[in-house]
Formats: C-alpha cells, sequence, structure tokens
C-alpha cells in the first residue's frame, strides 16, 4: 500500500482562492497540498480575468491608433493580426500562471496536477493524472473548485460557432459578426473587445439594463457609448428559437409582443456561471448546499467539520479578489490567526472603454433600504487631465448618509475607472465620510481630483462645476 502523506491543510483548486489560500497557509508555516485539474491560476488566470484584459488592452491601443490625429499624431495605416493578439493574450496567461506555480513552491507548498476527491472528512485522494491513487491525510480541508460557464439548454457548443468566453479566448480568427447572450461584465468585455476590432455585435440581455448589477444611471451611461461605437444592444430581451448552421447562428430576439430575427457568424454565450461541485465529494460524503453552491458558515467552515469552503464555489460575487479575500479570511480562522471575515463591500470592475468601477450600495439600493441620502457627481469633462488625455467621457458619482455624510457606495465610469475604485473602497471599509475625502489633497492635474470633486459636490462646494 502506497504512503499516506499528512498535512495540516490540503487545498482543492489552484485559482484565486485556492492558491492564495495555499500560499497564507504556507506563510503561517503550515504542511499544505494544493491540487489543481489544469494549471495554477484557475479561470481567472488561464481563461478569465488576466488573458481578457490582454485582449481589451489590445483592442483599446487599435482604436486610440486609429483615432491619432485626435492628439496631433498621423499614423497612415493601422491593421492588427488577431492570430498574435491572441498569442499574446495565451502569452501573459502562462508567464503568470508561471509565476504562481512559484510563489507556491517558494512557500513550500506541494502542488499536484490532478482531480481531488474528498473521500472523508481528513481524507483527500487524487483519481485522475499523473498522481491518480494518490492519498492524502489532512486536519483541514479547503475546498475552492470555482465555478464553469453556464451553457443555454438545447443549443450544441461547437467551439466554432456556438461558444463560452473559454472558447473564445483561443479563437483562431476574428468573427465578421458576433451575437453576444448575457451582458454582465464578460458579455460586456467581449462586445467592446469584437467591436473595436471590426466585428459586427449584438449584445443581448434578458434584464432591464446592461451590467444589471451596476447603478442605472451608469449603465444608461455606458449604453450610450457603446452604441455610439456600434454596437447593437437589446435590453428586456429574450433569446429564443437558436438554429445552427454552415453559415452561422440564427436566433429570435423576442421583447414584449415583438420578435426579431438576427443572424451571426458566431454566437458567444455569456449568461453566468455553474458551481464545479460534481465529483468534489464521496457519494457518501453530502454537505449542505445553497443553489448548488457550498454552503459555509461566517468561518467559511462548511456543515462536515474540517471541511471549508472560498471563492465562487459558495456562490456570488463571482469575482477572484474576493475569492482571494475569502481564502485567505479562512485559513486565517481554520489557524487562529485572527477572526474570520465574510466579504460585505468589495468593488466590482468592468473593463470595457469607458470603463466601470463600483463599490458599496447603489442609489437604488440605498433607497430601498430606506436611507436618507445625498448623491455628489462630477463628471470627467470638467477634469483637466481628462480633457487633456482625450478621455473627457463618464462621470464619478457618491451616495453618502445625509446627515453625517458616511460614503455608502461609489460608482465610476470613466477612463481608469477601475483603479480610481480603490480610494472609495477604502472610504467605505473606514467609514469615512464625503468631507474627508473633500479634505483629502489630491494631485493636479490627475484623474483622482474628479473623486475627491464629486464628494465635494455632495457637499455643494466642488469647484470645477
Amino acid at each position: 500500500m502506497a504512503e499516506i502523506q499528512e498535512y495540516d491543510l490540503i487545498v482543492i483548486g489552484g485559482g484565486p482562492a485556492g492558491y492564495a489560500g495555499a500560499i497564507r497557509a504556507g506563510q503561517l508555516g503550515k504542511k499544505v497540498a494544493c491540487i489543481e485539474m489544469e494549471r495554477a491560476g484557475g479561470t481567472c488566470l488561464n481563461w478569465g480575468c488576466i488573458p481578457t484584459k490582454a485582449l481589451l488592452k489590445s483592442a483599446e491601443l487599435y482604436q486610440k491608433m486609429k483615432h491619432a490625429d485626435i492628439y496631433g499624431l498621423s499614423v497612415k495605416e493601422v491593421t492588427f493580426d488577431f492570430a498574435k493578439v491572441i498569442e499574446r493574450s495565451r502569452g501573459v496567461s502562462n508567464q503568470m500562471a508561471k509565476g504562481v506555480e512559484f510563489l507556491l513552491k517558494k512557500n513550500k507548498v506541494d502542488y499536484f496536477i490532478g482531480r481531488a476527491v474528498v473521500n472523508a472528512p481528513g481524507m483527500v485522494s487524487i483519481t485522475e493524472g499523473e498522481h491518480n491513487g494518490k492519498f492524502f491525510k489532512t486536519k483541514n480541508i479547503l475546498v475552492a473548485t470555482g465555478c464553469k460557464m453556464r451553457r443555454i439548454p438545447g443549443i450544441e457548443y461547437d467551439d466554432a460557432r456556438v461558444m463560452t468566453s473559454r472558447e473564445a479566448l483561443a479563437g483562431k480568427s476574428l468573427p465578421k459578426s458576433v451575437i453576444i447572450v448575457g451582458a454582465g461584465a464578460i458579455g460586456v468585455e467581449f462586445a467592446y473587445f469584437y467591436n473595436a476590432l471590426g466585428s459586427k455585435v449584438t449584445l443581448v440581455e434578458m434584464l432591464p439594463q446592461i451590467l444589471p448589477v451596476e447603478d442605472a444611471e451608469i449603465s444608461r451611461t455606458l449604453s450610450r457609448a457603446l452604441v455610439k461605437q456600434g454596437i447593437d444592444i437589446h435590453t428586456d430581451t429574450r433569446c429564443e428559437n437558436f438554429r445552427t448552421g454552415k453559415g452561422g447562428v440564427k436566433v429570435d430576439l423576442v421583447q414584449g409582443d415583438k420578435k426579431t430575427e438576427v443572424e451571426a457568424e458566431v454566437l458567444l454565450s455569456a449568461i453566468g456561471v455553474v458551481a464545479n461541485i460534481d465529483h468534489v465529494f464521496a457519494s457518501n460524503l453530502k454537505p449542505e448546499l445553497d443553489r448548488n453552491y457550498l454552503k459555509v458558515g461566517d468561518d467559511y467552515e462548511t456543515s462536515i467539520k474540517g471541511i471549508y469552503g472560498a471563492g465562487d464555489i459558495i456562490g456570488p460575487p463571482w469575482l477572484a479578489h474576493v475569492a482571494t479575500f475569502e481564502a485567505v479570511s479562512a485559513v486565517n480562522g481554520m489557524f487562529g490567526h485572527g477572526t474570520p471575515k465574510r466579504v460585505k463591500v468589495f468593488p466590482g470592475c468592468t473593463y470595457c472603454q469607458p470603463q466601470v468601477a463600483s463599490t458599496g450600495l447603489t442609489e437604488k439600493a440605498a433607497k430601498a433600504e430606506g436611507l436618507d441620502i445625498k448623491v455628489g457627481k462630477f463628471p470627467f469633462t470638467a477634469s483637466g487631465k481628462a480633457v487633456a488625455s482625450a478621455e473627457s467621457e463618464g462621470f464619478v458619482k457618491v451616495i453618502s448618509d445625509a446627515k453625517t455624510g458616511e460614503i455608502y457606495g461609489a460608482h465610476i465610469i470613466g477612463s481608469e475607472a477601475t483603479e480610481l475604485i480603490a480610494e472609495y473602497g477604502l472610504a467605505v471599509e473606514m467609514e469615512a465620510t464625503v468631507d474627508e475625502i473633500h479634505q483629502t489633497i489630491h494631485a493636479h492635474p490627475t484623474l483622482s481630483e474628479a473623486v475627491m470633486e464629486a464628494a465635494a459636490a455632495t457637499l455643494g462646494e466642488a469647484i470645477h462645476i
């Protein structure tokens, strides 16, 4: 019988939750193993956040070069090689995955490629891959197996005409036309990418607005910007009667009593995610679930003692930075290094152009909670840095308590919104007020001045509007 290795912690999954949790346990001097089915970094690093940002940067630069005359520059011809755009994206992912593997090694984490199964509390085995048949005994188990893309029922995914974002990230050629079903962050980002490179894009969302989780005013502003860029947007619209053929895909768009047929070379499904829960636990081991996600307590422990969950596998929000925070918090708690903390406030980002970023309550949510609020706004058209950079689209919006000025939420649409939101994330975490943001001197000229001026606008003290 093969020797059974013993660990303080075994982490199942090597994505932003799994590798971060494993590294944190290593930092605490624990004996740790991390088991990942594909490659360290998980979906985010290999098939999600990181490679898409590489694609979006190529699209953004292509558009800037096409409009170089705005900056007084002359470019005779701008072209692109789609295969090289994809190749660079894959190269970025590969580089970052190697970095994660190095960090696991640096922190003395034993790293295995294979499918892990929790056989019993304190017992894990590998059932596929080169380490098939290995058994491990452990004091703690952290399940961080994440999610995979949800698929539209009744339609065949062939990775050529019908695909998810994963297949799109390895595309061989730029499609002439694309129907994107689902206008969350993934759908919107791919709509921007394909449109920027010249594809005819139809973006469909069954809810009343694109980016449904964002502030309504932000979503309306983004929708107008994307339509101006040439994207055909349909909200409050259902997709029915999918038909695939050699020429592409046909779909009926249904809005109320109106039905319209649209056709494209490719259909990209971006309708959400489902939990990677199948085959993680032995058939006789049944942790409590909530809508097929692992149900955990405030300490991230499941209904089975010694088994914890973190990241996408425990449900929304499905965000890499939230997953990392949860896993680190769970590991700190299980080894007595502080009290675990569940995530309540977090930044959400969409990396199209203009960018969208938010944290805390939307205006609608604040009103629904019965809060007495004030709203401050500052447009980037009044920002010297934004105008000088020819990136003056959008605004900063801050929501605060009408009496105390405590910041409940902030929403930004515009250049570098995803970088600017961090200040308001800290503000909400520290229960800061709009006056404290206003009284903090921000360098001039910077885009961050808009963050300060929005806070000042809440008090009626903004200088530049």
